[in-house]
């Protein structure tokens, strides 16, 4: 009897707890670097398993996969998530993703020559994907590391010159090939948003308000307490929308998840485990009336006939369409939205 009260013990206090941060009626994600996974074998998936788990987000997008064994490992342990990598050289990227949550279009990698090799040491990794009846384009990235702060204009070779061109060129693809597309940049971008104009590998972008956001900038800009790389310190892990967003940002959520606090060991275990990043999270909500599906505001006939035209697949699905927010846009919700009408 004692040993199974012993052996009980040790099971409740190997678990911790976390923060959940998703819901079932928003966008919820995070970039992560999870420093050369696994960092510590099979305890850092064990680790991260239960942190997964807990946070319940739709996406996560992963710099730094090493061994994609484990990785696999890993995901075999999050029956409600699928994963995604194209290689291991390198330090990877990757992608996590809840299943029940996410209709995964295409995944692909851009600017995979070699003539965009300085820039990109990663290849930026593009996921497009169905969300409640949106389409949303995540770009995720692992630039170049290091330099001494200064940006050499005159030296290709200069750390802070790749990330600069690796930031150009991203701006570049999203004007050329996703304008009017949902699109979220993030990842390990390695420098400093929210350093003078000088210096600042993000200048071209941040010259750009009226079309790009850095969401976490308040982040970048705050105590460091609550930046995404403690060693340092330093908040180098960042998440860029477009304006398409910009809405649905006026009431989004956006921290950097410090798990290290949630652990008895603090800092220490995180980073000897875990990460030497903290994930950097967003959470998107969608600002819309459920029902007006026109977008006039109002919620009467019309958006009746356009839901009938959505079924017979006369219409693009709106999410405002899903009347009961099932995932299904049928006869159901018509007949709920018919009801509010004739009661107004």
């Amino acid at each position: 009897m004692k040993i199974i009260i012993l052996i009980s013990f040790l099971a409740v206090g190997f678990s911790q707890e976390y923060p959940s941060l998703g819901s079932d009626n928003s966008l919820d994600f995070a970039t992560w670097n999870i420093e050369w996974f696994p960092k510590n074998n099979q305890t850092t998936v064990n680790y991260i398993v239960d942190i997964i788990e807990q946070l319940d987000l739709d996406v996560i997008a992963i710099q730094e996969l090493n061994d994609t064994s484990m990785f696999d490992q890993m995901l075999d342990g999050l029956p409600d998530y699928t994963g995604y990598y194209e290689s291991s050289w390198f330090a990877g990227l990757a992608y996590i993703y809840k299943t029940n949550a996410i209709d995964v279009n295409d995944i692909y990698e851009i600017y995979t020559t070699s003539p965009y090799w300085s820039a990109f040491p990663r290849s930026p990794m593009v996921m497009d994907i169905d969300f409640m009846g949106q389409n949303y384009i995540f770009i995720n990235n692992h630039f170049k590391c290091c330099g001494d702060g200064n940006l050499d204009s005159n030296n290709e070779s200069d750390e802070e010159m790749r990330r600069l061109s690796a930031s150009n060129l991203l701006k570049q693809y999203i004007d050329n090939n996703l304008s009017n597309k949902n699109v979220i940049v993030l990842g390990d971008l390695n420098d400093d948003i929210a350093e003078s104009s000088l210096n600042n590998v993000f200048q071209t972008i941040l010259d750009d308000p009226e079309n790009y956001r850095f969401v976490d900038m308040d982040i970048a800009t705050g105590s460091s307490s609550n930046w995404s790389f403690p060693t340092w310190p330093s908040h180098l892990d960042h998440i860029l929308i477009t304006n398409e967003l910009f809405d649905q940002f006026s009431n989004s959520d956006v921290q950097t998840i410090k798990l290290d606090q949630y652990l008895s060991g603090g800092w220490n275990e995180y980073d000897a485990n875990i990460s030497d990043h903290r994930p950097v999270f967003m959470k998107l909500v969608n600002n819309f009336i459920m029902g007006d599906v026109n977008g006039d505001d109002v919620v009467n006939i019309l958006d009746v006939v356009i839901t009938v035209q959505i079924i017979i697949g006369n219409e693009d699905s709106v999410i405002s369409a899903d009347f009961n927010q099932d995932g299904v846009i049928n006869v159901i919700d018509i007949v709920q939205l018919v009801s509010i009408v004739i009661n107004n």
